[in-house]
């Protein structure tokens, strides 16, 4: 017995030093977070539950219902669906869902919640936001450090006029802020576990913005990117180019308005190259979808860019008959699997499409 308690003793000690190390590789400061043992108390100073947080939040006494109402609202809402707001608040019913589902009974699924409702609410009103994020009970600062990155890469003027660069940036923050919370209740470890996301989605978002910054300089006479190659030289054969959705079109838009200064260059640089390339006899140009949403939305909305695209062309002096088709969620060239919803997202982007396919005359 006295060799069991000597082992379990160990095990506890060797537990404790592991967390502790956690806590200190995430640059915890809060000071009731740097107490331990039983002199350690979670008081109205430390974030426990007040009357006025009671107040508050006493509206989502039934998480699984209000989380279902909201997202319904918030798929109503109006807006670019790639847009900083709209992206935070999907991150927020998002943490707010993994939380209840791992029994998180520490208030943070209220306070989820109550930031999803907030933003839901102000982008159906019209209310104006702040990008600011709100110093939340349940939630401790952790890295400091990757928070500075954060502020950096919202401060980019580049990345206001980057929707594409605007959604992993805003789920980045709700998902350090959930790191906090996890700090907050002392599970130091689960943070840290959560960094990795926080990291890929700070990544995706300065390069994106970099890349968005790159096209905003770009001649209107520089070489299409590699995502539009251009035609290659072969004769006789079908030719085709890949454009990627999202760097021609704001997310879930399809008609004239919704072209990206970007996707506007990508088009000029393919209509230029196209009336300088002798023998050609046609165009088709077909628009794909994910398989995310409605089967009959993703087909019309696919059928709206090609035509969109067709369009383009003309007006930039294309003469070469074109037929337009509009594909949905057919011939996908990935198959993503993700449950978070931001990342099958990203995942999906390839399947996002408009391809304009030239046949040479003679054929």
């Amino acid at each position: 017995m006295k060799h069991q308690l000597t082992v379990l003793v160990c095990a506890l000690a060797l537990t404790a030093c592991a967390d502790h190390a956690a806590r200190d590789r995430l640059g915890v400061e809060d000071a009731t977070l740097l107490k331990s043992g039983f002199g350690a108390t979670q008081d109205e100073a430390a974030g426990a539950v007040n009357s006025q947080w009671i107040s508050t939040y006493a509206p989502a006494v039934n998480s699984s219902t209000a989380l279902v109402r909201l997202q319904t609202e918030l798929d109503r809402s109006s807006g670019d669906k790639n847009g900083y707001f709209r992206a935070k608040a999907q991150c927020w019913i998002n943490a707010a869902q993994q939380a209840r589902q791992a029994n998180d009974h520490w208030g943070f699924v209220e306070e989820a919640i109550g930031q999803a409702a907030m933003i839901t609410m102000s982008l159906q009103n019209g209310a104006s936001l702040s990008a600011v994020n709100p110093a939340l009970r349940t939630v401790s600062t952790v890295r400091p450090d990757l928070w500075k990155i954060v502020n950096t890469i919202k401060s980019d003027p580049a990345v206001a006029q980057c929707p594409q660069a605007q959604a992993p940036l805003a789920c980045a923050e709700v998902e350090l802020m959930q790191a906090g919370h996890d700090a907050w209740r002392r599970s130091f470890s689960n943070a840290e576990k959560r960094l990795p996301d926080v990291q890929d989605n700070l990544r995706q978002s300065a390069e994106t913005a970099l890349q968005c910054k790159q096209a905003m300089q770009m001649p209107a006479s520089a070489p299409v990117a590699a995502s539009a190659p251009v035609f290659p030289s072969a004769a006789n054969s079908p030719r085709r180019i890949t454009l990627k959705a999202d760097s021609l079109f704001r997310f879930d838009g399809g008609d004239d308005a919704a072209i990206l200064p970007a996707g506007k260059r990508q088009l000029d640089d393919v209509a230029n190259r196209l009336k300088t390339t002798p023998s050609m006899r046609e165009l088709r140009i077909t628009g794909y979808a994910d398989r995310l949403g409605d089967k009959s939305y993703n087909l019309g909305l696919s059928m709206q860019r090609a035509r969109t695209v067709e369009r383009y062309l003309q007006t930039r002096g294309v003469r070469l008959p074109m037929t337009a088709h509009g594909k949905g969620s057919a011939n996908p060239l990935v198959d993503c699997r993700q449950s978070r919803r931001d990342v099958l997202l990203r995942c999906l982007a390839p399947n996002r499409r408009v391809e304009i396919e030239s046949v040479a005359a003679g054929l």
